[in-house]
């Protein structure tokens, strides 16, 4: 039995947010398991054998209510202490990453590495504590402070890496983009997208496109790209293929025990779109999810053939354009649950070592929603999540971005209402963190070698959307904070690259 006991104020937790947890092996790849609390234990029965962690949402302090993992540990019959093991992985994984990092001798780190000294030095504490409340209390407190300074020590590496790229020209000429909306657009939507963004991403939903078999919706997507091309806004395109249930029309479920006509079908609704749109998108999003979504549950070869199939279709069709593979929820929490799905990280590999045709990889990130894998994660989790996937050798789009400004539950709700809802980090959700997020999330996305951009999930809030009032502006579009921010971020880099330039230029 793998199991953590929990402690609270120096007694058995009462009760623990097992919203989003999910057990984790050596390999970072989410494992199938029942969980449980009671009497101050979380119990984990897993279906396979070898170590493993556990990933759960846990408040820390100054730093919000995160997602964290565990160390990967036997099973054995006394519990773990749940505190002192989340402080032990994450004082491994700072140790890794600042070599990786080469920050052992970066003077501005000293201080840094102090306190996460300071944090070693007190999980040594709780592992010889007598008493296990003892042991969890001093876990908690060694937690506090390495998750803080691994926050800091992501920021100061970022900040680092950012202005050596923008100096030296490295930063592309399209960096910041944003997602619009299927409502018409208007005068004042064109004006805050030129105002603040390079390039607008067009969302092209099968569902919306074909309601029913052949017959076509066009005309949402026409009047977008009419307006684009008219301001000389760059469109890309997203996404041509995926397996959502959002995105697959109704009428499609007719063949969901036809794999040769849902691949014919998938193929003619791609040509289709791209003979359409072609001419004004260069960068196509040509299949997003489908390692994770996976409505009509197709074997691991069908999605490979899938993605291959659309990739190709895009290439031949748009020889000059680029096709990007979308990865969505890039922890893979999915796949704890749902064993007809691909761990990210192996997708995104599979499709390297199996020669399709695509030019780079698209990441999402949404968080603070009650949305599966969407637990809010602290900028060292982010960042180190980054440099696996610039490790694939392949350019990297942040194709969606998106926190809230708000808890859907009200702005200031309480720690519980909080953790319900994804979690929240630093602060309950609010016009001023998210604009503090956007910056710090920028900051360490373009740091990245490979990252060559960010573009925002929404420019502006509406019903139903995936993170409730996660656009930049509000319904009415009014700018929020994080749009004001995002402006400076954008005049901030070109005085950097100003700054880099030779005199003679």
């Amino acid at each position: 039995m793998l199991s953590f006991a929990v402690y609270s104020d120096g007694k058995p937790a009462a009760k623990v947010n097992l919203e989003g947890a999910y057990v984790v092996g050596t390999d970072d790849v989410p494992l199938r398991a029942e969980l449980s609390f009671a009497d101050g234990v979380v119990r984990c029965t897993k279906r396979a054998a070898g170590p493993a962690g556990l990933a759960l949402l846990w408040e820390v302090k100054s730093v919000g209510i995160i997602l964290l993992e565990t160390v990967r540990v036997q099973e054995r019959e006394e519990p773990y202490i749940l505190q002192v093991e989340l402080a032990r992985s994450r004082l491994l994984r700072i140790t890794h990453k600042v070599e990786d990092w080469g920050m052992l001798d970066h003077d501005e780190a000293a201080d840094l590495l102090k306190n996460v000294d300071q944090a070693r030095d007190l999980l040594i504490e709780a592992l010889q504590a007598d008493a296990p409340a003892k042991a969890a209390s001093l876990g908690d407190e060694a937690l506090s402070i390495a998750v803080e300074a691994s926050e800091q020590l992501s920021r100061l590496h970022a900040q680092t890496f950012l202005n050596r790229r923008a100096q030296s020209g490295a930063l592309g000429r399209r960096l910041f983009g944003c997602t619009v909306h299927s409502d018409p657009p208007t005068e004042a939507s064109r004006k805050r997208l030129s105002d603040a963004f390079d390039f607008a991403t067009l969302p092209i939903v099968w569902r919306d496109v074909e309601p029913s078999e052949q017959e076509f919706n066009w005309k949402p997507l026409d009047a977008w790209v009419e307006a684009l091309s008219k301001s000389n806004t760059p469109i890309r395109g997203s996404t041509l293929l995926s397996f959502g249930e959002k995105n697959v029309p109704d009428w499609l479920y007719i063949w969901e025990h036809d794999f040769d006509t849902i691949r014919d079908l998938a193929f003619e609704h791609v040509r289709r779109v791209i003979n359409r749109y072609g001419q004004y998108i260069q960068i196509w999003t040509v299949i997003s999810g489908i390692h994770a979504n996976n409505c009509f549950a197709f074997s691991f070869e069908q999605l490979m053939e899938l993605t291959r199939m659309t990739a190709a279709v895009t290439k031949q069709i748009a020889p000059r354009g680029q096709a990007v593979l979308e990865i969505v929820t890039p922890w893979g929490e999915y796949y704890a649950r749902n064993q007809r799905t691909i761990p990210p990280l192996l997708y995104a590999d599979m499709a390297i070592q199996s020669g399709v045709n695509f030019d780079a990889f698209g990441l999402r990130f949404h968080f603070g929603s009650a949305a599966e894998g969407s637990c809010v994660r602290d900028m060292f989790q982010i960042s180190s999540l980054l440099d696996q996937f610039v490790k694939l050798g392949k350019p990297l789009h942040v194709t969606a971005v998106q926190v809230p400004s708000e808890s859907p539950e009200g702005k200031r709700p309480d720690g519980e209402g909080a953790a319900a809802y994804g979690g929240m980090w630093h602060e309950p959700w609010s016009e001023k963190i998210q604009s503090e997020w956007l910056r710090r999330f920028i900051e360490i996305a373009l740091s990245k070698t490979g990252v060559e951009s960010v573009s925002w999930n929404n420019l502006a809030d509406y019903d139903q959307q995936e993170v409730p009032y996660g656009g930049l502006l509000r319904s009415d579009l009014v700018p929020k904070a994080a749009f004001k921010e995002l402006l400076a971020i954008r005049k901030e880099l070109s005085a950097s690259e100003a700054k880099g330039r030779p005199a003679a230029e």
